[in-house]
């Protein structure tokens, strides 16, 4: 690891301990954790913003979320990732997770739209879902191709890449290129202990979560932990996870019922770091590191991915906000 990783190491425990400690409690202070959620990104948010000062962002004009382009304004050649937010499926926002678009559209080259999608306890399951749902059929009744489009998230948001993978194949809907899943949270059963419950996640935090967001669901619903659905007939999945984080186990076992059902996963096991680490970039060289190990997986699986094309100006259904 990084000295700036283990300094991470010890300043997220104790960040834990002191702003955000309620969210081990059985009814947390959800409008609170959110704002503070949203000030602590402000760093990253501002890093990313100095190191990539030619990126943009512009609301889309039919889809809650936001457009993120390339540093250098040249796009791939109709290449769309659309990623979903982690945050235990009741906080975090495209805004939060500026920092990590940001990077994953300049090391793809690509235009990422991320997805604002409903949140818990307001909007419980199966609302993001349904989001996500029909944020890739907009993008694809807009003319993009699945070929083209990439499904990517992180914790919560890697499991609900996950589930929308599982619900489009049910549905029918032709499927993306591939998925990028960053410490996917894809089994709500979090009754076990399992792995190294380590910095900002633990067990008891997973059973409030997901109480919040399932509500009267059941947490072997396979749309809601996905890692229990059928697995066949999937896209090819990148899994990045860390050996320290409480989720490492329910990742790996994943991988492996995705292997056992003939699907193609790459699975990318990091020493060390925090649960979802990328948020972190671009303070820490793994999280940079990661994002640009999607971004080559992304090049493998969406052939326009290599082949640059006009400016992203000419998109009709993105409008520039200044941002």
């Amino acid at each position: 690891m990084s000295w700036r990783s283990r300094v991470l190491r010890g300043a997220i425990v104790l960040l834990i301990a002191l702003r955000f400690k309620s969210i081990r409690e059985s009814t947390p202070d959800v409008a609170e954790l959110r704002k503070r959620a949203h000030r602590l990104s402000g760093a990253s948010r501002w890093a990313s913003r100095c190191l990539y000062r030619h990126s943009s962002t512009r609301p889309d004009a039919q889809l809650q979320g936001e457009w993120v382009w390339p540093n250098d304004g040249v796009q791939t050649d109709g290449v769309v990732i659309l990623y979903l937010h982690g945050g235990a499926y009741y906080m975090g926002s495209p805004a939060t997770h500026r920092a990590v678009t940001t990077e994953l559209a300049n090391a793809a080259r690509a235009r990422v739209f991320a997805l604002d999608y409903r949140l818990a306890p307001e909007h419980p399951f199966p609302a993001a879902l349904d989001d996500a749902r029909f944020a890739y059929q907009t993008l694809i009744a807009r003319g993009i191709a699945p070929g083209a489009i990439v499904l990517a998230g992180d914790s919560a948001g890697g499991g609900l890449a996950l589930a929308t993978l599982v619900a489009l194949r049910e549905d029918g809907v032709p499927l993306p290129a591939c998925a990028i899943l960053l410490s996917p949270w894809a089994d709500l059963n979090a009754d076990e202990e399992s792995g190294g419950d380590a910095f900002a996640q633990s067990r008891r935090a997973m059973r409030t979560a997901a109480a919040l967001y399932l509500q009267d669901a059941s947490p072997g619903e396979p749309f809601a932990s996905p890692a229990r659905a059928p697995l066949h007939g999937l896209v090819p999945l990148q899994i990045q996870t860390s050996d320290a984080e409480a989720l490492y186990q329910d990742t790996c076992r994943l991988a492996g019922r995705v292997m056992q059902s003939r699907g193609r996963v790459e699975l990318s096991v990091w020493h060390g770091l925090p649960h979802a680490w990328h948020c972190f970039t671009p303070f820490i060289p793994e999280a940079r590191a990661g994002l640009r190990l999607a971004a080559a997986f992304i090049r493998r699986y969406v052939p326009a991915a290599s082949s640059p094309a006009s400016s992203p100006a000419s998109s009709p259904d993105a409008r520039a906000d200044g941002g």
